[in-house]
């Protein structure tokens, strides 16, 4: 049969969109959230952890009637975007911000805790307001949120999240053609944010909280979303990091970004170009990635 469409793996034939265009027929009531949802129940379209891929499915109902394959019934309501307007972090609370110059072993004993969904994910939020240089910015989608602890203080704060769809060095790097790309993204995890409080100042310190989260992130993927993380990555700006942290926990340098940004729709370069930086959670990575090569 013939592909109509192709969105996130799933191609789309003439059959899906007289479905989809039977369900708005026989359903006038519907708004399209609720076809939506009707739709991912009828083709099983779920996520690993088992919710309806609903977002996902809405996007791609939209995109079909943009291209005149199906007709959408008209907006019911217009509900606020969550994430545009989320409101700015309180205030950071004070804390005990005395500068601490010592070694990794005078720190003390480290608590490293994934906060997402429980009572810590505030203070992660106006930590990074407070003090990282891009601020805070709630993620879409699949995340994590590490806080660390020493000495009763929080010292530093990461964000890891979806991966970017497109970054041609990485996909080289694993191998893996389009179709499989997107069938496997999400067992990537996108290190977003990384933060140590400005007055904390111990050597080997970064390293060591990449190190610790490597080792326990997949766990913690598979605890909240169903399914584990195979290889992290994250991206460098040269112009203000060197990457000294990442080269001493063994990432790998897959070099520069083009500059036209992950989510570029045209070939014009537009944005800093960044280092791509990769880190394998098991030897077998590129197998679990790319299981048909």
């Amino acid at each position: 049969m013939v592909t109509l469409w192709r969105y996130r793996g799933r191609e789309i034939t003439a059959q899906d969109t007289a479905l989809i265009q039977g369900l708005i027929a026989q359903n006038p009531g519907w708004s399209r959230r609720r076809l939506s949802a009707e739709l991912c129940r009828a083709w099983s379209w779920v996520q690993p952890n088992g919710q309806l891929r609903d977002m996902v499915c809405r996007s791609l109902l939209l995109q079909l009637h943009r291209a005149g394959l199906i007709m959408l019934p008209a907006k019911q309501c217009a509900p606020l975007n969550n994430v545009v307007n989320r409101a700015t972090p309180e205030p950071l609370l004070p804390l005990g911000q005395r500068a601490r110059r010592c070694t990794l072993a005078q720190l003390g004993p480290l608590v490293i805790g994934q906060v997402r969904r429980r009572p810590e994910e505030p203070l992660f939020g106006r930590l990074m307001q407070a003090h990282h240089y891009l601020r805070y910015t709630q993620p879409v989608g699949e995340h994590l949120k590490y806080l660390a602890w020493a000495q009763g203080q929080p010292i530093a704060a990461l964000a890891w999240s979806s991966a970017p769809r497109h970054l041609a060095g990485r996909d080289r790097f694993i191998g893996w053609p389009a179709a499989v790309r997107q069938e496997n993204l999400h067992l990537i995890a996108y290190n977003t944010r990384f933060l140590i409080l400005p007055w904390i100042q111990v050597p080997g310190l970064a390293s060591h909280l990449l190190g610790r989260i490597a080792r326990r992130i997949s766990a913690d993927w598979q605890a909240l979303y169903a399914h584990p993380i195979y290889l992290l990555e994250t991206f460098i700006d040269p112009a203000r990091f060197q990457g000294h942290c990442y080269r001493a926990a063994n990432w790998i340098c897959l070099g520069l970004t083009t500059g036209r940004g992950h989510n570029a729709r045209t070939s014009r370069r537009d944005q800093p170009r960044k280092e791509l930086w990769v880190y394998p959670l098991s030897a077998d990575f590129r197998q679990r990635l790319h299981p048909r090569q």
